[in-house]
């Protein structure tokens, strides 16, 4: 979508999302006023509700998002962001927890962070060739990858990685020097937001002003055309380009750990990348806008508690808020696409 029709696009879905919202709360028997109001104090009302909550929420979502807008603008639907995330945080943890007390901090958590960045892009080797090689749609294959980074996350919290006492499924926490630093004293906001701020600048900065990046947008838009009249060889791009988004989404991970857990457990993520289809769809694949969406979806996340506290609204209807945003980006491109035909 251009620019214009994807904020237009943007502005509609969140209004029909807020009436929508509003509505439905209204016929479960709660006051919307209440639960907006309550679900805006929770998450933006205070110092501590924005730096410890929302932004901190929003890390996860901004890199997945990242890694999503990505693959889409190249016309790679990968779903797996879920699975390369878990198997960014399992690789990350792992060399953490094994790496001397005597390793620095300037050299283990780099050290981390690429583990995790590469354990993501190999998860997504398996989906790409196969894409690539066998013509097997990617949407399949990377949801099922997505079920066995999961379960092999939790062999590894009750088996080889399990903390040292055997009584929970998790691992030990990670030292001090595998931590990523507070960016503001007296908060909980790590340096993982500002890691995805300058990775989605650079994405920005790329796509927009690179040879490379066109080529990408352009065999996102027709691989065909691209490759005809551009000559740029789509399959090695499309092939980059998976295991570029896989990296993003493993990062996610491992900056999960280091900035917030400390540790690996079971179910360790609550949906984080299959949130990001609608972080960056309502961005319109930008990433800039992923930065926006994904700290508004960090605020729905963080006002959570504050509804149910409250309002006495159950913490489930912000997912249902989630799927009402993407509905409504659905509706509203379509609706728009019809009006300019």
């Amino acid at each position: 979508m251009n620019r214009s029709r994807g904020w237009i696009v943007t502005g509609v879905a969140l209004l029909a999302t807020v009436a929508v919202a509003a509505g439905s709360l209204a016929l479960g028997g709660f006051d919307p006023w209440e639960a907006m109001r309550a679900l805006v104090s929770g998450s933006l009302g205070s110092p501590t509700a924005i730096f410890s909550i929302t932004l901190v929420r929003a890390v996860p979502l901004i890199l997945t998002g990242l890694a999503v807008a990505l693959a889409f603008r190249a016309g790679i639907w990968n779903i797996g962001a879920e699975g390369q995330l878990y198997a960014g945080a399992v690789a990350g943890v792992w060399v953490a927890l094994a790496a001397p007390s005597s390793v620095p901090a300037w050299l283990l958590l780099p050290g981390i962070l690429t583990v995790g960045g590469v354990a993501g892009a190999a998860w997504a080797v398996v989906p790409a060739a196969l894409r690539l090689r066998a013509g097997v749609g990617e949407v399949i294959t990377t949801i099922l990858m997505n079920f066995v980074a999961i379960h092999l996350a939790a062999w590894m919290v009750h088996g080889p990685l399990q903390e040292a006492r055997g009584v929970f499924p998790q691992t030990d926490r990670i030292s001090e020097t595998a931590r990523l630093p507070v960016l503001i004293p007296g908060t909980r906001l790590h340096l993982g937001f500002a890691i995805a701020v300058i990775l989605a600048v650079f994405l920005w900065a790329w796509l927009r002003y690179t040879a490379s990046g066109f080529g990408i947008r352009a065999v996102g838009a027709s691989p065909d055309a691209a490759r005809v009249a551009g000559r740029i060889e789509d399959g090695p791009t499309l092939f980059r380009i998976f295991l570029a988004s896989g990296a993003i989404a493993g990062l996610a991970g491992v900056v999960q750990v280091s900035g917030v857990t400390f540790a690996l457990y079971e179910d360790f993520s609550p949906g984080y990348g299959y949130t990001a289809i609608a972080v960056a769809l309502l961005a319109g694949l930008k990433p800039l806008g992923v930065v926006l969406t994904g700290v508004l979806f960090g605020a729905l996340e963080g006002g959570a508690g504050a509804m149910q506290r409250e309002a006495g609204v159950p913490a489930g209807w912000v997912d249902a808020v989630e799927a009402l945003v993407i509905l409504s980006i659905l509706a509203a491109d379509r609706l728009i696409r019809r009006g300019e035909a």
